[in-house]
Protein backbone atom coordinates (compact mmCIF):
# COMPACT_ATOMS: atom_id res chain seq x y z
CA UNK A 1 0.00 0.00 0.00
CA UNK A 2 1.38 3.41 -1.00
CA UNK A 3 0.36 6.44 0.99
CA UNK A 4 0.61 9.83 -0.75
CA UNK A 5 0.94 12.81 1.55
CA UNK A 6 0.37 16.41 0.39
CA UNK A 7 1.89 18.98 2.71
CA UNK A 8 1.10 22.60 3.35
CA UNK A 9 4.46 23.52 1.84
CA UNK A 10 3.45 22.07 -1.54
CA UNK A 11 5.72 19.05 -1.15
CA UNK A 12 4.24 15.69 -2.07
CA UNK A 13 5.87 12.52 -0.85
CA UNK A 14 5.00 8.86 -0.70
CA UNK A 15 5.67 6.31 1.99
CA UNK A 16 6.16 2.76 0.78
CA UNK A 17 7.19 -0.48 2.45
CA UNK A 18 10.77 -1.47 1.70
CA UNK A 19 11.34 -4.60 -0.32
CA UNK A 20 14.64 -5.70 1.17
CA UNK A 21 15.31 -7.84 -1.91
CA UNK A 22 14.32 -5.07 -4.35
CA UNK A 23 17.57 -3.52 -5.66
CA UNK A 24 16.22 0.06 -5.81
CA UNK A 25 14.75 -0.18 -2.30
CA UNK A 26 17.94 -1.82 -1.00
CA UNK A 27 20.08 0.98 -2.46
CA UNK A 28 17.80 3.65 -1.00
CA UNK A 29 17.81 1.99 2.43
CA UNK A 30 21.62 1.75 2.51
CA UNK A 31 22.03 5.32 1.26
CA UNK A 32 19.64 6.81 3.82
CA UNK A 33 21.01 4.74 6.69
CA UNK A 34 24.55 5.76 5.74
CA UNK A 35 23.50 9.44 5.73
CA UNK A 36 22.00 8.92 9.20
CA UNK A 37 25.13 7.11 10.44
CA UNK A 38 27.26 10.09 9.31
CA UNK A 39 25.04 12.53 11.27
CA UNK A 40 26.18 13.32 14.83
CA UNK A 41 22.93 11.75 16.14
CA UNK A 42 23.78 8.57 14.22
CA UNK A 43 27.35 8.31 15.49
CA UNK A 44 29.15 10.57 13.00
CA UNK A 45 30.76 7.70 11.05
CA UNK A 46 29.85 6.16 7.70
CA UNK A 47 28.59 2.60 7.54
CA UNK A 48 31.36 0.08 6.98
CA UNK A 49 31.57 -1.20 3.40
CA UNK A 50 30.79 -4.76 4.48
CA UNK A 51 27.67 -3.55 6.35
CA UNK A 52 26.53 -1.61 3.30
CA UNK A 53 26.93 -4.76 1.19
CA UNK A 54 25.21 -7.15 3.62
CA UNK A 55 22.46 -5.05 5.21
CA UNK A 56 19.44 -5.45 2.89
CA UNK A 57 19.73 -9.24 2.63
CA UNK A 58 20.50 -9.52 6.34
CA UNK A 59 17.30 -7.58 7.11
CA UNK A 60 15.37 -9.81 4.69
CA UNK A 61 16.39 -12.76 6.86
CA UNK A 62 15.22 -11.26 10.16
CA UNK A 63 11.71 -12.45 11.06
CA UNK A 64 9.50 -9.50 11.89
CA UNK A 65 11.80 -6.87 10.33
CA UNK A 66 10.08 -4.21 8.25
CA UNK A 67 10.91 -0.76 6.96
CA UNK A 68 9.39 2.20 5.17
CA UNK A 69 10.87 4.68 2.70
CA UNK A 70 9.65 8.22 2.16
CA UNK A 71 10.24 9.50 -1.36
CA UNK A 72 9.75 12.81 -3.09
CA UNK A 73 9.34 11.81 -6.71
CA UNK A 74 11.89 9.07 -7.16
CA UNK A 75 14.29 10.52 -4.53
CA UNK A 76 14.44 8.71 -1.17
CA UNK A 77 14.35 11.28 1.65
CA UNK A 78 13.29 9.35 4.77
CA UNK A 79 13.62 5.92 6.32
CA UNK A 80 12.25 3.93 9.24
CA UNK A 81 13.49 0.44 10.16
CA UNK A 82 11.50 -1.58 12.69
CA UNK A 83 11.55 -4.98 14.35
CA UNK A 84 8.76 -6.98 15.92
CA UNK A 85 9.52 -8.33 19.36
CA UNK A 86 7.29 -9.66 22.11
CA UNK A 87 5.95 -8.43 25.46
CA UNK A 88 5.75 -11.20 28.03
CA UNK A 89 3.66 -8.98 30.33
CA UNK A 90 1.04 -8.45 27.60
CA UNK A 91 1.57 -11.72 25.68
CA UNK A 92 1.51 -9.66 22.52
CA UNK A 93 3.89 -8.32 19.87
CA UNK A 94 5.90 -5.14 20.42
CA UNK A 95 7.19 -3.04 17.54
CA UNK A 96 10.58 -1.42 18.09
CA UNK A 97 11.54 1.51 15.91
CA UNK A 98 15.25 0.97 15.53
CA UNK A 99 16.14 3.72 13.05
CA UNK A 100 14.26 6.79 11.83
CA UNK A 101 15.93 9.36 9.66
CA UNK A 102 15.00 12.15 7.28
CA UNK A 103 17.65 13.83 5.13
CA UNK A 104 18.52 17.18 6.69
CA UNK A 105 17.34 19.18 3.65
CA UNK A 106 13.86 17.67 4.04
CA UNK A 107 13.34 17.94 7.80
CA UNK A 108 10.45 19.98 9.15
CA UNK A 109 8.09 18.95 6.34
CA UNK A 110 6.11 16.28 8.19
CA UNK A 111 7.98 13.32 6.73
CA UNK A 112 8.97 11.83 10.10
CA UNK A 113 5.40 12.27 11.38
CA UNK A 114 4.11 10.41 8.33
CA UNK A 115 6.64 7.62 8.86
CA UNK A 116 5.49 7.29 12.48
CA UNK A 117 1.86 7.20 11.38
CA UNK A 118 2.64 4.41 8.95
CA UNK A 119 4.59 2.50 11.62
CA UNK A 120 1.67 2.79 14.03
CA UNK A 121 -0.76 1.47 11.42
CA UNK A 122 1.57 -1.47 10.76
CA UNK A 123 1.99 -2.14 14.48
CA UNK A 124 -1.78 -2.19 14.95
CA UNK A 125 -2.16 -4.57 11.99
CA UNK A 126 0.34 -6.91 13.69
CA UNK A 127 -1.62 -6.83 16.95
CA UNK A 128 1.18 -5.01 18.79
CA UNK A 129 0.51 -3.81 22.31
CA UNK A 130 3.03 -0.96 22.08
CA UNK A 131 5.75 0.70 20.05
CA UNK A 132 9.17 1.33 21.54
CA UNK A 133 12.16 3.40 20.45
CA UNK A 134 15.46 4.70 21.74
CA UNK A 135 16.51 8.33 21.63
CA UNK A 136 19.75 10.01 22.64
CA UNK A 137 19.20 12.25 25.65
CA UNK A 138 20.74 15.21 23.80
CA UNK A 139 18.62 14.86 20.65
CA UNK A 140 16.14 17.57 21.53
CA UNK A 141 14.42 17.82 18.10
CA UNK A 142 13.70 14.09 18.10
CA UNK A 143 12.53 14.14 21.70
CA UNK A 144 10.11 17.00 20.92
CA UNK A 145 8.71 15.09 17.96
CA UNK A 146 8.36 11.84 19.89
CA UNK A 147 6.66 13.53 22.84
CA UNK A 148 4.24 15.28 20.46
CA UNK A 149 3.35 11.84 19.10
CA UNK A 150 2.64 10.41 22.57
CA UNK A 151 5.98 8.73 23.37
CA UNK A 152 7.55 9.10 26.79
CA UNK A 153 9.91 7.45 29.29
CA UNK A 154 9.12 3.82 30.07
CA UNK A 155 7.99 3.55 33.67
CA UNK A 156 6.03 1.02 35.67
CA UNK A 157 6.13 2.58 39.13
CA UNK A 158 7.41 6.18 39.34
CA UNK A 159 9.28 5.31 42.54
CA UNK A 160 11.27 2.69 40.61
CA UNK A 161 12.33 5.28 38.02
CA UNK A 162 12.33 4.99 34.24
CA UNK A 163 13.94 2.36 32.06
CA UNK A 164 17.45 2.89 30.76
CA UNK A 165 18.73 1.45 27.49
CA UNK A 166 22.20 -0.07 28.02
CA UNK A 167 24.53 -1.93 25.71
CA UNK A 168 27.51 -4.26 25.76
CA UNK A 169 29.43 -4.35 22.49
CA UNK A 170 30.42 -7.81 21.32
CA UNK A 171 32.36 -6.79 18.21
Amino acid sequence: MTEVIALQRAVDFVIDPVGFRNPADADALVHLLDCYARDPMGGGEPLADDVRARLPMALAGVPGAFAFLARIGDRPVGLAICFTGFSTFAAAPVVNIHDVSVLSAHRGRGIARALFSRIEAEARSRGACKITLEVLSGNQPAKRLYKSLGYNDYTLDPEAGHALFWQKRLT
